[in-house]
């Protein structure tokens, strides 16, 4: 007796609708109410306050650890340079203090009031693929955290922080191609 031909449909939830899936999620925390984002409710700050305080933060240190890579291996400068140059631009779209130097010039280092200060700088493989291959994770890490965080917020800090993580998850690509 023959057995019948395997089924053609796939097992697991079909493209478009992980899409459409996606594109829900993406409006409906973009259609949160402003009200959240005001900090009337007391005198400490707002959640939404709270989470971009954070997300400035993170981008310092991420920035620092950029810093820290580039002193250990300078030959890594013009591959690094632009991403860190991203990075530094996101702390500033989260209203951090650090402005963004050109590529041939010396870092910017984070102002005192917009960040607490770190005791050391981040320690750096020896080998130029293994640092990379850390500073991916360390992208890689931030994005997921603030994908994360994104349902939590409201409207426009939610789409700031998605485009945020997708640029950090870009960055994590590009490192981890770089390191191979």
């Amino acid at each position: 007796m023959p057995y019948p031909p395997p089924s053609r449909t796939p097992s697991g939830p079909r493209r478009r609708t992980l899409l459409a899936s996606a594109a829900g999620a993406a409006l409906l925390s973009g259609c949160t109410a402003g009200s959240e984002d005001s900090g009337g409710r007391g005198a400490g700050p707002s959640a939404a306050d709270r989470v971009r305080a954070r997300a400035a933060s993170d981008s310092g240190r991420l920035a620092e650890r950029y810093d820290a890579v580039l002193a250990a291996h300078p030959g890594l400068a013009e591959r690094l340079a632009p991403l860190r140059m991203e990075v530094v631009r996101h702390r500033q779209a989260f209203g951090g203090g650090v402005k963004p130097s050109a590529p041939g010039s010396p870092p910017a280092s984070p102002s005192a009031s917009a960040a607490p200060p770190v005791s050391a700088a981040p320690a750096v493989p020896g080998d130029e693929k293994a640092a990379l291959t850390e500073l991916a994770a360390a992208e890689r890490a931030l994005a997921d955290r603030r994908a994360k965080a994104l349902m939590d917020v409201p409207g426009e800090l939610a789409r700031l922080l998605a485009s945020v993580a997708a640029a950090g998850a870009a960055h994590a690509y590009l490192l981890t191609e770089a390191a191979k």
